[in-house]
Formats: C-alpha cells, sequence, structure tokens
C-alpha cells in the first residue's frame, strides 16, 4: 500500500458534537473532538465533558485540525451509538432556529429535546432497549370507518390537502373538529407509505380521551406519546418507536415539537391558543409557533393544521393578513344547541352569596332532571389565605410574594409556588388571637358549600347526589385523571367542582349547565392578554355544555359577575369570538401591543432585589446605543409581578420593536456582553440571568 495512502487512514477526523451545556455557562458552539472514522451528521455519540462522560449529536466531521485549539488537548468521541439512524437534518435544522431565535446553544436546546434516559444510555444498554421494541411494521395502518363527515368538515378536509400556508380550523366547540383531525390523518398515512403525523394538545390532561379515539380508529401500534407524565422508560420507547418511523402517529403536549420524526407529513396543534404550549422555564419556547416552523422549514411538504375555537389573537390576525388560511366551522354536530349566556348581578344577590339563589335554583333543576353541572372557580385550595381579624396577619409565604393557601382537607397552609407547607397554627402568629378564618373561596370550599346546599336532594333513583372535584390537587397523575374523568363520562357524577382543567377538551355527554363563578378579576387585571384568556375559558368553559342534544336540553352558561355590562360580555353571548377579536385587536394597535410590536424580557435572578435589579440595570446601559439605532425600546427595570420565589429575588426589563428582526439583532449581539456582566461585579449576587422571547406575561 503506499505510504500516502496509510497516512490517509490514520489521519484523525475532528467532529462537532453538540454537549449539554447551557448558555450561561459561556460555552455555546458545538465542541471538538477527535475521531477515527467519518461520521454522518445527526450520529449520537458519547464524550466526556470534564469528568464525566455525556451523550453528544454529531452536527459535522472534518479532517482539517482546528486552529483556535492546542490538537493535543482534544480528547477523543468515547463511544459511537451506531444502533440507532442519525437524527435528520431537519430535525438539526430546527434545534438550531430554536436555539437562534429564542436565546439559547443548540446544544443545550438538542439535550433538553431528547428523552432523558437516552442520556445515560452506552452502546450495550441502548441495544438492550432496542430489542425490547416491538418490531412493527411501519406501513400504514388500517383505519376503522370514521364518522359519516358534515358539509363544513368536507370542505375543512378539502381545504387541509390542498393548502399552501398554516390552515386556521376556526370550529366552534362541539363542531367535530377531532374527526376532521382523525381524517386528516388517515388521508395522509394512505397516501404516504411512510408518512407520519405529529398531534399536538395542551395539556396531559387532554391526551387520554384522545389517545382512545386514535387508537380506536388506528391500533395501539400506531401511535406514540410523548408528555412529560410518562416515565423516563416511557418516554424512551415512544421516542425510540418514532425515530425508527415504527410509530405513524405521535401524539403529545409541547415537549412532543422536538420529537424525532423523520417521515413528517402532517402536524396538528389542537387548542393552539393554549398557554400551555409556551415553556416557561429553559428555552422558553412556544411549541405552537415551532410546529409552524419545522413544517414549512423541513425538506418533506408538510401540513399544519391549528385548531380552536378562541384562537390567539396573533393567529387570528396571521389569518387576517393572509398570512394563514382560515376555515370555518361554525355549527355544532348533531344540532346540539348553543348554551344560553346566564349573567348574574352580583351586586343585587345576597351579601357574601357563594351562589346566587337563580343559579342554585338551575342547578338544583338540572340535577332533578338527572343532567350534570359544572361549576368553574380557577382557584384550588380551600381557601387562598388564612386572615387574623384582631392584627390583620396574612398567611404570607416566607419564600415567596405570595400567600400560601389554606388546603381544609389535611389542615395545611400551602404555597403553590414553591411549595413550602406548615400546618394551620391554633392562633395568630403575631398577636396570639385564635379568630383566624379564610378569606376568599377555593375549589374544596365550594365542593363543600355545595353539598350543604344541596345534600338533601335525591338523584332518580334515590342514592344521594355525587358532588365530585377536579383539579390539581384530587388528580395528581394521569391515572387518577382518567379515572375521576371517566366517573363524570359515565353519570355517576351529578355536579362537578373544578378549574380550568376541566373547562377545556373533554366531551361531556351529560352537562346541561356551566356555571362560572367570579371572574372578574381578569376583567381589569394589569395583564393586556387577561381579557382574551377570560373570553377563552369562559367559551370553551360553556362548550362542555349541550354537547349531546338528547342528553342535555337547553343548554345555559351561568357567569356570576359585579361587571354584567362589560363589553367582553355582549360578545360572549352571542358566541362571537370574531367581534371580540376585532374591538381587542383595535385597542392592541393603539395601544402598541402585540401582535403589532414583538417583545422580549431580560430576567435577572438574585440574592436580593438590588442585586437583580444593578445587574439589569448595567445591561441596559451597555445595549442603550445599540437599541437607539435599532429604534428597541428598553423599558425602565422593575421588579416581576412576583418578585420572589423561593427566596430568590426577580426583576425584568421589556424590550420592544416594530421588527422581529431588529429586536432578534439586538438579542444576539447582547450575548456575550451578559455573560461578562454575570462574571464581573454588576453580577456579584445573581443566579442566572435569561431572556424570554414573545413573552405570554409582563
Amino acid at each position: 500500500m503506499p505510504a500516502t495512502a496509510a497516512a490517509n487512514l490514520t489521519k484523525p477526523i475532528w467532529a462537532q458534537v453538540w454537549v449539554s451545556t447551557p448558555r450561561h455557562s459561556g460555552l455555546q458552539a458545538a465542541l471538538t473532538y477527535r475521531c477515527d472514522q467519518h461520521l454522518a451528521a445527526g450520529h449520537l455519540v458519547r464524550v466526556k465533558l470534564g469528568t464525566r462522560q455525556v451523550l453528544g449529536v454529531v452536527t459535522a466531521t472534518q479532517t482539517q485540525a482546528p486552529s483556535d485549539f492546542p490538537i493535543d488537548g482534544i480528547k477523543g468521541i468515547e463511544e459511537v451509538l451506531d444502533a440507532l439512524p442519525p437524527l435528520s437534518a431537519d430535525w438539526r435544522q430546527l434545534i438550531s432556529f430554536a436555539a437562534r431565535y429564542y436565546q439559547r446553544s443548540a446544544s443545550e436546546v438538542a439535550m433538553a429535546a431528547l428523552p432523558p434516559a437516552l442520556r445515560d444510555l452506552d452502546g450495550v444498554q441502548l441495544a438492550r432497549r432496542l430489542k425490547k421494541i416491538d418490531h412493527v411494521d411501519a406501513a400504514s395502518p388500517t383505519p376503522t370507518l370514521g364518522q359519516t363527515l358534515t358539509k363544513d368538515q368536507r370542505a375543512a378536509l378539502e381545504a387541509i390537502a390542498s393548502a399552501d400556508r398554516p390552515v386556521l380550523l376556526f370550529g366552534a366547540t362541539g363542531s367535530g373538529k377531532t374527526e376532521v383531525y382523525l381524517q386528516a390523518a388517515q388521508r395522509v398515512l394512505a397516501q404516504q407509505a411512510d408518512a407520519q403525523v405529529l398531534v399536538m394538545v395542551p395539556e396531559i390532561n387532554l391526551t387520554p380521551q384522545l389517545i382512545a379515539r386514535f387508537e380506536a380508529r388506528f391500533g395501539d401500534q400506531a401511535l406514540a406519546v410523548l408528555h412529560s407524565g410518562l416515565t423516563p422508560a416511557q418516554r424512551l420507547k415512544h421516542w425510540l418507536r418514532a425515530h425508527l418511523g415504527q410509530a405513524r402517529i405521535v401524539l403529545g403536549t409541547r415537549v412532543s415539537v422536538f420529537a424525532s420524526l423523520p417521515s413528517l407529513a402532517l402536524v396538528i396543534v389542537d387548542e393552539e391558543h393554549d398557554p400551555s404550549y409556551k415553556s416557561q422555564d429553559g428555552s422558553r419556547f412556544s411549541a405552537r409557533d415551532l410546529a409552524i416552523y419545522r413544517a414549512r422549514a423541513q425538506q418533506r411538504p408538510c401540513a399544519v393544521v391549528l385548531g380552536s375555537a378562541t384562537p390567539a389573537l396573533e393567529t387570528w390576525h396571521a389569518a387576517q393578513t393572509g398570512r394563514y388560511l382560515r376555515v370555518d366551522m361554525p355549527e355544532r354536530m348533531g344540532g346540539a344547541a348553543w348554551p344560553a349566556l346566564r349573567l348574574v348581578d352580583m351586586q343585587r344577590q345576597p351579601a357574601k352569596a357563594t351562589l346566587s339563589p337563580p343559579l342554585l335554583a338551575a342547578i338544583a333543576s338540572r340535577v332533578d332532571a338527572g343532567e350534570q353541572c359544572l361549576l368553574l372557580l380557577n382557584r384550588r385550595g380551600y381557601a387562598p389565605v388564612l386572615s387574623c381579624g384582631a392584627c390583620a396577619w396574612k398567611s404570607q409565604c416566607p419564600n415567596c410574594s405570595a400567600f400560601r393557601v389554606f388546603h381544609k382537607i389535611d389542615r395545611s397552609l400551602r404555597c403553590h409556588h414553591c411549595g413550602a407547607s406548615q400546618s394551620v397554627p391554633r392562633a395568630c402568629p403575631d398577636c396570639g388571637d385564635q379568630d383566624i378564618a379564610p378569606v376568599g373561596k377555593g375549589t374544596e370550599q365550594l365542593q363543600e358549600h355545595v353539598a350543604q346546599l344541596l345534600g338533601d336532594m335525591r338523584r332518580c333513583d334515590g342514592t344521594p347526589l355525587r358532588i365530585a372535584r377536579i383539579d390539581a390537587d384530587t388528580a395528581p397523575n394521569g391515572e387518577t385523571l382518567s379515572a375521576q374523568l371517566q366517573a363524570v363520562h359515565t353519570g355517576e357524577v351529578d355536579i362537578l367542582v373544578g378549574t380550568q382543567m376541566v373547562a377545556k377538551g373533554h366531551d361531556f355527554r351529560r352537562i346541561g349547565l356551566v356555571a362560572a363563578l367570579n371572574p372578574d378579576s381578569a376583567l381589569y387585571a394589569s395583564d393586556f392578554r387577561a381579557p382574551e384568556r377570560l373570553f377563552a375559558l369562559l367559551m370553551q368553559a360553556g362548550g362542555r355544555a349541550g354537547r349531546d342534544a338528547q342528553q342535555a336540553q337547553a343548554p345555559e352558561l351561568w357567569v356570576q359577575t359585579w361587571s354584567p355590562d362589560h363589553p367582553l360580555f355582549a360578545a360572549l353571548r352571542d358566541h362571537d369570538y370574531a367581534r371580540f377579536a376585532q374591538d381587542e385587536l383595535a385597542q392592541r394597535q393603539v395601544a402598541g401591543l402585540p401582535p403589532f410590536v414583538f417583545q422580549a424580557l431580560l430576567r435577572a435572578e438574585a440574592k436580593t432585589q438590588a442585586q437583580a435589579q444593578t445587574f439589569l440595570l448595567a445591561a441596559r446601559q451597555s445595549m442603550w446605543d445599540a437599541a437607539q439605532q435599532l429604534d428597541v425600546t428598553c423599558f425602565p427595570v422593575v421588579p416581576m409581578a412576583m418578585a420572589k420565589v423561593a427566596n430568590i429575588e426577580r426583576a425584568q426589563m421589556l424590550l420592544e420593536a416594530d421588527s422581529r428582526a431588529k429586536l432578534q439583532h439586538l438579542l444576539s449581539a447582547a450575548g456575550e456582553t451578559l455573560h461578562a456582566l454575570k462574571r464581573g461585579t454588576s453580577g456579584r449576587g445573581v443566579v442566572r440571568w435569561a431572556i424570554d422571547v414573545d413573552p405570554l406575561s409582563i
């Protein structure tokens, strides 16, 4: 063999590898490692990072030695996990875009997107896991027959099939959007032998019933599920089935947007307006927005469907301006009637009444007729606060800028932010007065109150009424929640008390009356998005009533309010989301608010509020000139609305521009400066800093 050929065989190859290096570590780019073979981009490898061996993703290889680091100091790749096909170019592009847009390192986003269990496996362990996966043929599943479609559903399916842009499926609650999803998926799988479909839902509690419908239609072997409620082993198994192409349909929450789907052909985002799609930690990404980008940017054609009865105003505006195609489904299935709005003016009701006499009578009438009622109070626990009437002591959390909530069931005070808990004191800790009392009402107290008022009533069969409660306290996991929801579906529950987790997405067939208690706080909140969220919540909650005309006659939505003349209720009475959206968008345009401007928050967390604000003030000064040139407004530094959580003080600075590109340019340029500030005197006491692009709350 010629000497030159032998030399080429032994010549080292240099691989660029994403490993878990968060943005605040200062290591932004992929790290370089030596390897003895050419590796395709996307290969999973195990490498040394300090003294640890970690998982990495190869992004590129080259034969030219790096010039910015001593070659002798470059470590070699420990192991190549070649049992798995490489992650696709489309997946790597999605990771790179998410990192750039949300101002994180690509390595951090990539590692967070992979199943936690995968990060700790070597080649032998991975091979064992792969053997445990049933090797199901990836051929198209044979679906069962679907429902007969309405005219609106057929039109929606044709629009999805021919659309050249994202489709906003603006369907009323109960209009049959899920059947459109099912048949759109069925059509794609039938037309393309290897196609995959991603179906996203906002919350874990919405997955069981949707899983059941997709399994009934396509079979359980065609489906994989991805959400944070799975065990690490379950999540790894489902991720591997999607990556290998065995799972033709992936159903999940926001984490599923990063699933490895090499043959993605359709993305469905159900309840696309829901704020749960926006992550509030880590890279703070919007799964809805990334789903749209992923479908548009990948090499293979991919349709996108955004479904909602109350679209996000950003989505509605995009449809108005032609960036999205809006398809309307205004009619409810099976001739179901719209719930009539009944406003109760609480100024005319008995003082301190939890349930007004008219509402109480309506509930009794519905139960007597064998129908179910849903009472919505978006506050869990027994009472938001305990208070002393003698000295005005309140159950303030010592670690947070919040009150500890009174939970009567275990006589505890719990902070819903940091988790701190203690037993209820026998007397006021400040003055010793024993007359401490709950202030306000939560779902636990509401359930007790309804039982006291209607405890003498009997069901049609003579048995006592069953009053159930579903919230984060009674349903701590998916298994418990599924059992509780099943009891509602089978008619074992007469009156359901719950938070917003039962107000959307559930197909309750027997509910004839929905009542929203105490929704007024959102009408005059400082958050400009509060009215949008309230309207969506009330529309979605009302949509649980009257879904089956044979089991719930003349459905009603009752709202107890101190402001019955508020314009929001006028649009709600007519089920007119378009009018509400038009009014809200007009106000936002005048006020210069999203979607007419683009925002980002620079946040800092420190041991003291002064330290957090000092860091942000230094950051504001450092980027001031660049911001002025780019016409980006840097607002004053202020404490966050929840200024203290778990003994960490928090402050923020709002950045705003009329151009997304200008804002992104400023944020990208500021990264190194912020790292330097964190290491300098301005960063003294700062625990961490973060950038939140397109924030949902300010």
